[in-house]
């Protein structure tokens, strides 16, 4: 069962992010330096759930996109901060309303009762698998 709800869920997102030539791991990163400004490669790494050298690529991505922009040497150790550009912004805005459509449609008939039970679920599946011990929290 889990296998098919990933498969029509994120099939669901894919059409939404796929006219902005998004992947999932850069859209994460755009949401997340909408949230968070300025963060380091290894903390949007972990935001992101990827390794430093996987984000470096998604961010070398998106900045040849012109969606972020970096300093070209660091004025800290070697922490380069992220910011979103007006384009990233805008990328953002259009990215978020197509996958809040589909988040909508995917919750449509659940009572906010059930969305709540939902999301506490989703929480602690989250936090189970960001658990180092291997073993399930409740």
């Amino acid at each position: 069962m889990g296998v098919v709800a990933n498969t029509t869920a994120c099939g669901g997102l894919n059409g939404a992010r796929r006219p902005l030539h998004l992947t999932v791991p850069q859209y994460a990163c755009l949401e997340l330096l909408g949230q968070r400004p300025g963060l380091s490669n290894a903390e949007q790494a972990r935001g992101v759930f990827v390794t430093r050298q996987s984000m470096n690529l998604v961010l070398r991505g998106l900045e040849e996109r012109g969606l972020v922009t970096r300093p070209a040497t660091a004025t800290h150790g070697r922490d380069l901060p992220t910011e979103l550009t007006t384009a990233g912004r805008d990328h953002l805005v259009a990215a978020s309303t197509a996958i809040n459509a589909v988040q909508t449609t995917m919750c449509t008939g659940l009572t906010t009762a059930h969305q709540h039970v939902l999301l506490e679920t989703l929480a602690t599946c989250i936090t189970n698998l960001g658990n180092d011990s291997g073993t399930a929290t409740r």
